[in-house]
């Protein structure tokens, strides 16, 4: 009896404890559901509207823009609340802002580059589909290992490793000028010069370690440890064949000044040292 006593205490402990746990996320689920359809209502609102004002080409700018306005928000209202999930609010402006900031550089930088895929959200299947997995991996550790979602200090690191990717990048991007283009070019312009200045004194491809810290940093933020894994393997793979088509590119625009450059200046990226060819 005194044995079947204790396991009802402790089912009743245990039980307790994981209601307590998951009550933030049950409380943001219910919100959601009631607030549902006004969310609804304004989306439609917003997309008819930009339809009235704009004609189709810029329309799809426009809807593609206010949604990712759309996202920030979301995530910054997840970010200041005190919700179990606003770690994840930080991860929406992050990814929010990447995106963004993506085609405004470009519209500043190269206007004559510029086109919708300028965003990188549709920037190919694999792209979406790691996007789509670390949600996933967030979510269901979230629901079964919660204290997992809640180291803040590691959460921070992430933030810090996602900021400081995202400014390396752009500022590569802007260093670049229209000499950046988001797809490897096969013919050089008349404008095409070597830049060797600036972010990419230190690396010769700092827009790909940017981009190579800030995909990692958004899992660490996460707290998502499958995913910190898959991403830095994928993303290391990515850049290395990229920069190696890259570089073949570069060395027959450039000759033995770029081979010059490649010598003196590593590729930022570890274990990469770049294409293996010499005049």
């Amino acid at each position: 009896c005194s044995s079947a006593q204790a396991a009802g205490r402790w089912w009743y402990h245990h039980a307790w404890r994981c209601s307590a746990a998951s009550a933030p996320t049950w409380r943001w689920v219910m919100w959601f559901r009631g607030y549902s359809g006004a969310l609804a209502l304004h989306v439609a609102g917003v997309n008819a509207a930009l339809l009235l004002i704009y004609p189709r080409p810029l329309y799809k700018i426009a809807v593609r823009a206010c949604f990712l306005g759309f996202a920030f928000g979301c995530g910054l209202l997840l970010s200041a609340g005190r919700s179990a999930w606003r770690h994840f609010g930080w991860y929406m402006c992050s990814l929010s802002l990447f995106h963004y900031s993506e085609y405004l550089v470009t519209a500043i930088n190269n206007p004559r580059s510029l086109s919708l895929d300028s965003f990188l959200l549709n920037h190919s299947f694999e792209y979406n589909l790691a996007a789509l997995s670390s949600w996933v991996e967030f979510t269901l550790e979230k629901l079964f290992f919660p204290e997992l979602k809640q180291i803040t200090w590691l959460s921070t690191v992430g933030l810090l490793m996602v900021i400081f990717g995202d400014c390396l990048r752009k500022a590569a991007m802007l260093t670049a000028g229209s000499n950046f283009n988001h797809i490897v070019q096969n013919e050089k312009s008349d404008t095409h010069t070597l830049v060797t200045s600036g972010v990419y004194g230190w690396f010769r491809h700092p827009s790909y370690v940017g981009w190579f810290y800030w995909s990692i940093g958004t899992q660490v933020l996460l707290c998502n440890p499958i995913c910190v894994v898959g991403y830095a393997l994928a993303s290391w793979r990515f850049f290395r064949e990229r920069i190696e088509e890259e570089e073949i590119t570069l060395i027959h625009f450039f000759g033995e000044e770029y081979l010059e450059y490649k010598r003196k200046v590593p590729s930022g990226l570890p274990f990469i040292k770049g294409v293996k060819l010499e005049l």
